[in-house]
């Protein structure tokens, strides 16, 4: 079988468990961020096309790489990807993406992955495979591996509950198939490698790393760069929609407090049934 080369895209997130609020009025703060609980199941599904690769045949070449875009502390993600399994991180940060919309950011990434492909010290002919997660967990736009894989001109399978990879012993190449939902619809589709695939939270059960694999975690690579190493100029990745304006949500009012003197069982039913939960 031919080499194959997964790369996870990884997203360092604000923590949902705390309160959300924007810099200077327009970018939310990430000063404490966390991976993406959402990029945990592409990355789980990359890990596991590996050891099933590997179980049939212990010479199977795979590598899975982490990736991610962001500020500094966005490095934070790829080392949690490399606890959890992978076994190398990259990691593109530049000023210029400061802010990066969809448009931006799949041009970043594109130009990125084939960097990763290019310069990575393994097969020259390993096929390659993008898994992405569904959506990323603050923008949920869902939007960048469509426009990711138009921009590396392979095909595009999104929201994936289940995906398997399948050799053609007649051509000796690779084949994704996927198990997707689509409505009230169970699709099965199928596309030849090179391929980015989006993986939902129905796919696996994402694996919690233990000390082993932390400590393994310590000597992997990760290899930072920015927009210069990668050929491209601010322009090039210029975001096209630019936040003007962002306000605190208002505080929540105060509800009804209702005194139990007999009658509040009733009380109760007439409010649900006025709010139609009824």
């Amino acid at each position: 079988m031919p080499a194959l080369h997964i790369i996870a895209l990884v997203k360092w997130v604000p923590d949902a468990q705390l309160e959300r609020h924007f810099t200077d009025g327009q970018l939310l703060n990430r000063a404490e961020g966390i991976l993406g609980e959402l990029d945990e199941y592409p990355l789980e599904a990359a890990l596991q096309i590996k050891e099933e690769l590997q179980k049939n045949n212990d010479d199977a070449a795979v590598r899975v790489s982490a990736l991610t875009m962001g500020p500094a502390g966005a490095s934070a993600a790829v080392k949690k990807a490399l606890q959890i399994g992978a076994d190398d991180g990259y990691h593109l940060s530049d000023e210029a993406l400061r802010g990066a919309d969809i448009w931006a950011s799949a041009a970043a990434l594109a130009v990125a992955a084939r960097h990763v492909l290019d310069t990575a010290e393994f097969a020259d002919d390993a096929e390659f495979l993008i898994l992405t997660g569904m959506v990323s967990d603050d923008g949920e736009s869902g939007a960048l591996p469509a426009q990711l894989a138009e921009r590396l001109g392979v095909p595009a399978l999104t929201q994936a509950t289940g995906l398997r990879l399948e050799l053609d012993t007649d051509t000796d190449t690779s084949r994704l198939v996927v198990t997707r939902i689509s409505g009230d619809r169970l699709q099965k589709v199928a596309a030849p490698l090179p391929a980015v695939v989006s993986v939902t939270d129905q796919a696996n059960q994402p694996r919690y790393p233990n000390f082993k694999a932390i400590m393994a975690a310590k000597k992997k690579p990760v290899t930072s760069f920015d927009l210069a190493e990668l050929g491209l100029t601010g322009t090039a990745v210029e975001s096209k929609l630019r936040m003007v304006s962002a306000d605190p949500r208002p505080a929540r009012a105060a509800g009804e407090i209702i005194t139990d003197d007999g009658e509040a069982g009733a009380r109760i039913v007439d409010f649900l049934a006025k709010e139609r939960l009824l």
